[in-house]
């Protein structure tokens, strides 16, 4: 299933927004908000206390989580505003008359395809065959390695630039060489789940018990509507075999070492270090034939599934392959299959009540299968060069501001200083959109054949990714969509985007105060660029090399103020028995704190000296943090919770608001006395960049 997902946090650099729920679906709104919101404001809680209910209380206190939903803020107001404007698009493309082969074409033949629920049900299981039939050829061990090798795909998912924990047993990764960043290599990723992280399969808290259990049924109810005999049998052997893949794979927090991911493995070797699967056979499969090295990130992983491999009965592992294949295909199938894909990744994994409507559905797979197509129709019609301009100057501002934060450390040495100033002025900053779009001219799309369609684009972009290989790494391709709201780092490029998409309000607005925007789009800039300098961007150079460029001394002084930081995040506590771990959320936090501070500082660079005007009775300090704090609004389902806390690389937004905690200037801004919950002394507040 494709919500099925595992961020290697450091393989494509951390996002900055809130994180959206799997389904992704939406409520109504209006309009949006416009610059600081004082009716969110709950002044019967103290700032000191809790910052970000005391910003956002009284919105907490009168807001409701779409059913459709699983969670609800800023971000998902802003995504249900750009879900109207590219639900437009997409009916026009799908009413045009455009060239056949055209890119509105396509689009629109895709979207078509994509609503009609009718030939879903029509079709039947008609869509399966040829991928079951696949399986059914299966007969040996040998032709196992050769379908896993056929299934093997380009695992990025363009919402959010991570390389996910994907249904098939390995995930390929083409990105630049980690000892030689120009050109392309493959990585081969550890795989198999089809819950999001190991923990679902081996933890023993009552709630992944439950989770697992509704797991065993879900795998049962999708191989009896596949018309399988003997689900409940079947079913059993597919949790065995992944609850053993689980126990071989690396952990959330062994993924993010990237020192240790870069494991160059000559192909002729793979047998060697990974016995038990006929690499041969799955290299000539998966078109790596010509690859003289293939990369292990989970080096320990894919020896234990390979050994697998070898050793599970042939009967589970087409079990397992027959599972994914219909699970994969579900969400467009008939209604039965749709309602137990969502029963599952819906209600159980996300505590989402409703299924989005078919066209918020339809979007999603727009955006998995076509989505910079979509994005590229988007920003012709919804970001205008006035916003691009304005936002490339923001960034621009906080570059600088960040060099000259740079200059100002105590700790560091002239030689490292130099080091980090050169990465920040050889940083590629893509705002909006690409600088080149994507060629869909090699991508069929069938009006009457949805299934087709999206398995067509799956070859199509893993085709894509294996044409780059030991190509000129290209730093200015984007990996995510231009209309999405999140921006990324990617450390190996040394290069950043910030999409159209959360160039929006409440993020951005051209005519908001400044300390609005330095804040929440600003934040968002500054975030981004300080992703070169977290725990895991700063072991990559200017050119994207991994290597050591710090002193000895100023390691260990950064490396200090990050343990004292994920100290700090290790006691907040969603719930009484889970806490955020401040380890595996270090590379965000470090981003959000360093980011937020260049931000500030950029933003008192366009006061010129002058105070800043009060806004709404706020001072500009006020409006500054308080409209940080409302940019992380948002509310949670627990399961969603949940499983944020176990599997993802961010903090949950409430706490990431609270990093203001660290700021010498929110102290007085607010009256924030000793005793009162955040309050730290000057020595406590941790000061990384």
């Amino acid at each position: 299933m494709l919500s099925s997902r595992l961020p290697l946090a450091l393989a494509l650099a951390g996002v900055v927004t809130a994180q959206a729920a799997p389904d992704a679906g939406a409520g109504r709104v209006a309009s949006a908000p416009t610059g600081l919101e004082a009716a969110f404001i709950d002044r019967s809680v103290r700032p000191g206390d809790d910052f970000f209910r005391y910003a956002n209380g009284k919105w907490l206190g009168t807001t409701e989580i779409p059913p459709d939903r699983s969670a609800w803020g800023a971000s998902g107001e802003l995504e249900e505003r750009l879900r109207l404007q590219t639900r437009e698009i997409l009916e026009a493309a799908a009413r045009s008359s455009a060239a056949p082969g055209s890119l509105e074409r396509k689009v629109g033949d895709f979207y078509a395809s994509a609503m009609d629920e009718t030939a879903a049900e029509s079709k039947g299981l008609a869509p399966l065959k040829p991928a079951l039939s696949r399986i059914a050829a299966v007969k040996t061990r040998a032709d196992l390695a050769t379908y896993l090798g056929e299934e093997l795909r380009a695992d990025v998912d363009a919402m959010d630039c991570t390389v996910f924990q994907t249904s098939r047993l390995f995930g390929l990764w083409v990105a630049p060489d980690l000892a030689e960043p120009t050109r392309s290599v493959p990585f081969l990723l550890q795989g198999g789940l089809g819950m999001p992280d190991r923990e679902y399969y081996v933890s023993t808290a009552r709630d992944m018990v439950q989770t697992r259990d509704g797991y065993r049924k879900h795998v049962e109810a999708i191989l009896g509507l596949a018309g399988l005999q003997d689900a409940a049998k079947r079913a059993a052997r597919v949790l065995d075999l992944e609850t053993k893949m689980a126990t071989v794979h690396a952990t959330r927090l062994e993924s993010l070492e990237v020192k240790n991911a870069n494991n160059p493995w000559p192909r002729a070797e793979w047998a060697k270090r990974a016995p038990g699967m006929d690499w041969t056979r799955f290299f000539q499969a998966a078109a790596l034939t010509e690859q003289p090295v293939v990369f292990a990130w989970h080096p320990k992983a894919t020896a234990g599934l390979s050994a697998l491999v070898a050793h599970e009965p042939l009967d589970a592992w087409k079990d397992w392959a027959t599972f994914h294949a219909v699970d994969r295909r579900s969400p467009f199938l008939g209604k039965p299959f749709q309602d137990e894909a969502f029963a599952f990744y819906g209600r159980v994994l996300a505590g989402t009540a409703e299924q989005a409507a078919r066209w918020k559905r339809a979007q999603n797979w727009m955006d998995d299968q076509v989505g910079e197509g979509v994005g590229r129709l988007f920003v012709e019609r919804h970001f205008t060069p006035q916003a691009k301009a304005k936002a490339s100057e923001m960034v621009r501002s906080i570059a600088a501001a960040f060099v000259r934060r740079i200059d100002a450390l105590d700790w560091m040495a002239p030689s490292t200083k130099a080091e980090a100033k050169a990465k920040v002025q050889a940083l590629y900053v893509g705002v909006g959109y690409p600088d080149r779009w994507q060629d869909w001219s090699g991508l069929e799309v069938r009006r009457d054949d949805l299934v087709g369609n999206v398995d067509r684009a799956g070859l199509f972009h893993r085709q894509q990714e294996l044409a780059k290989l030991g190509k000129p790494v290209d730093r200015k391709a984007w990996c995510m969509l231009p209309h999405v709201v999140n921006a990324v780092n990617l450390p190996a490029r040394n290069a950043l985007s910030i999409p159209a998409g959360i160039l929006q309000p409440p993020y951005f607005e051209l005519d908001a105060p400044a300390a609005v925007n330095y804040a929440s789009i600003g934040g968002t800039v500054g975030h981004e660029i300080s992703h070169s300098f977290d725990d895991q961007g700063a072991l990559f150079d200017s050119t994207g090399k991994l290597r050591n460029w710090w002193t000895k001394e100023d390691l260990a002084h950064f490396q200090s103020s990050g343990a004292q930081l994920a100290t700090q995040f290790d006691g907040y506590r969603p719930f009484p028995d889970l806490h955020v771990n401040g380890k595996q959320t270090l590379s965000e936090n470090i981003a959000d704190l360093a980011g937020l501070a260049a931000a500030h500082d950029a933003w008192m660079g366009t006061l010129g000296g002058a105070p800043a005007p009060v806004v709404k009775g706020f001072s500009g300090e006020q409006q500054f943090f308080l409209a940080y704090a409302q940019s992380w609004r948002t509310k949670f389902r627990d399961p969603l919770m949940r499983q944020l806390v176990v599997s993802d690389g961010h903090a949950p937004d409430p706490f990431r608001a609270q990093t203001v905690r660290n700021f010498d200037a929110w102290y007085p801004a607010f009256d924030v006395k000793a005793g009162e919950t955040l309050y730290l002394g000057p020595k406590e507040r941790v000061r990384v960049w």
